[in-house]
């Protein structure tokens, strides 16, 4: 039960966040308006989040899980291969594009923190996307090699966070080309 309450915190706790911050954007968000909003004292919010940095690593998770459904959506649509890695990119892309929490947690000078989740310290999203992205792989084509499908998986993740967080190119090229590198790699190891 204490868990089941605690998960229900959390849970109200990253939706209110996530008001605050597209609102207010990372600079101008403070736990104290978080623990306000939610009628709880800064300590047991502290208690759940270690900090600023910390809510903001747990929203860019939780935002991570949601491109990845979005992601897994659009490549069962597809049954070649190169056309389900362009699907899948380009979901990433738009659905990041149009998301109003990635562009206040990613506006601003840098300094605050928060770049660095999906740049230097973006460990955790790019193993989640990864895993995910190559779990879904071999269940649709068992007949590559799995340590094979966990690169390709790991490097179109890494291109395309790549590319969301500096764009060089429309969507459309980039996809193509994120595609095209991945079944390469697996089709002509």
């Amino acid at each position: 039960m204490a868990e089941r309450a605690r998960a229900l915190l959390r849970d109200e706790a990253l939706d209110a966040a996530e008001e605050l911050l597209v609102d207010r954007g990372f600079r101008g968000f403070h736990m104290r308006d978080l623990a306000l909003r939610l009628g709880i004292s800064r300590q047991t919010l502290y208690n759940e989040f270690p900090g600023k940095q910390g809510l903001a690593s747990a929203l860019v998770l939780r935002l991570t899980s949601r491109f990845l459904d979005e992601i897994e959506r659009a490549l069962a649509r597809e049954d070649d291969l190169h056309a389900a890695w362009v699907a899948a990119v380009r979901t990433a892309i738009d659905a990041a594009s149009g998301d109003p929490l990635l562009k206040a947690l990613l506006t601003g000078d840098g300094s605050d923190g928060v770049l660095p989740l999906l740049t230097t310290e973006s460990e955790p999203v790019v193993q989640a996307a990864s895993e995910r992205a190559g779990a879904y792989l071999l269940r649709r084509w068992s007949h590559f090699d799995p340590a094979d499908v966990a690169v390709a998986a790991e490097v179109a993740t890494r291109l395309t966070i790549s590319h969301i967080v500096l764009p060089l190119h429309p969507a459309d090229v980039v996809a193509e080309q994120i595609a095209t590198v991945v079944e390469r790699f697996l089709i002509h190891p």
